[in-house]
């Protein structure tokens, strides 16, 4: 990847079009002075040393190291090279419900909202940790594979909607199963898998995914999102209805949501209007001990400045040995008399 470090000093290039206006005047304005004298053709025998030619190459060389030494200051640098980086954290995976239910409005603005909040924050507050995120509804897929680039996190949860998952439903133990195997399997950091639903519906044996990702020392820690009266889900026609025509009502399921929390061994919160749910689930991320973990990072920026400041350099030197007038010397020889 290529850039400059200070950009706006290339705005200076500009000045070369006005250079060269201001040099083809001169040179104008300078024949014009030489024309009141006579004629071109019997004045040029009494100048014998007159050479145009070199003031014309002498500042094209000129207005090339102007170029150059422009570009040198604006701070060419080049940055694509991939480095392995060792930092002191842990591993994350978020499994965050998508289904239809989570469009509802009984947290605000809706369930799936807060939740994004949440997840930002959470990512906002990550130090040198990992993070990865599963979607889920009747299917669980890989949304962001566990990284450390937390500008790509916020990115893919700024696009989450239900519809990224076309199979309704809420297969919590397909997304905890996916998680399990999301982790780096080299890494010997601490992992723990953050699930955020409503557990409505749930299809697959949720608890007992939860108790084998406790066995393999991977703690579950819940977010039950949304409230114990029920609201009906908001759809562009009014409310969501089932296939006899009543309104569908949809409600935290509590109970199976700490049920999932105590298999993993991991924390259950309630998430309402406040950031209690979030301040509770970070306190228990610090609780968890760092260790060493590698990730993927863009180096910083090389300075490559130099390159253009030696060819300025060496232009530079061979522009001082051309002298405006001819070289009576070398005049006198003739290759091809």
């Amino acid at each position: 990847m290529f850039r400059f470090e200070h950009s706006t000093c290339l705005y200076l290039l500009l000045i070369l079009p006005l250079l060269l206006a201001l040099f083809l005047y001169y040179m104008y304005r300078k024949k014009s002075a030489l024309k009141r004298f006579g004629d071109m053709r019997l004045l040029r025998p009494l100048m014998p040393d007159l050479a145009l030619k070199k003031q014309y190459l002498k500042f094209w060389i000129l207005l090339l190291c102007a170029g150059l030494f422009i570009i040198v200051i604006a701070g060419p640098q080049f940055g694509s090279k991939l480095e392995t980086v060792k930092k002191q954290g842990i591993e994350v995976m978020v499994c965050l419900d998508v289904s239809n239910s989570m469009l509802s409005n009984d947290i605000s603005p809706t369930r799936l909202a807060k939740a994004k909040q949440i997840l930002s924050r959470l990512v906002d507050n990550l130090q040198n940790d990992k993070i990865g995120l599963i979607v889920f509804a009747g299917d669980a897929f890989i949304q962001l594979p566990i990284t450390s680039d937390y500008v790509s996190a916020k990115m893919f949860l700024s696009s989450i909607s239900p519809a990224m998952v076309p199979t309704q439903g809420t297969a919590i133990g397909s997304a905890i199963h996916l998680a399990m195997k999301s982790f780096s399997p080299s890494e010997t950091s601490e992992k723990t898998i953050i699930l955020i639903t409503d557990a409505e519906d749930h299809e697959d044996n949720a608890v007992g995914a939860s108790e084998e990702a406790a066995k393999q020392e991977i703690t579950v820690n819940v977010l039950g999102i949304g409230s114990l009266e029920g609201r009906p889900i908001p759809t562009s026609n009014g409310y969501m209805k089932d296939k006899d025509g009543n309104i569908v009502l949809t409600k935290l399921n509590e109970k199976i949501a700490q049920e999932i929390a105590i298999a993993g061994k991991g924390l259950y919160a309630r998430t309402d209007n406040t950031n209690s749910a979030l301040k509770a689930l970070q306190k228990e991320l610090d609780k968890k001990t760092k260790s060493e973990v590698e990730s993927k990072v863009y180096s910083s920026y090389d300075e490559k400045y130099f390159i253009p400041a030696w060819i300025l350099l060496f232009i530079l030197i061979g522009e001082f040995f051309i002298m405006e007038r001819k070289n009576r010397v070398l005049s006198k020889i003739k290759l091809f008399s």
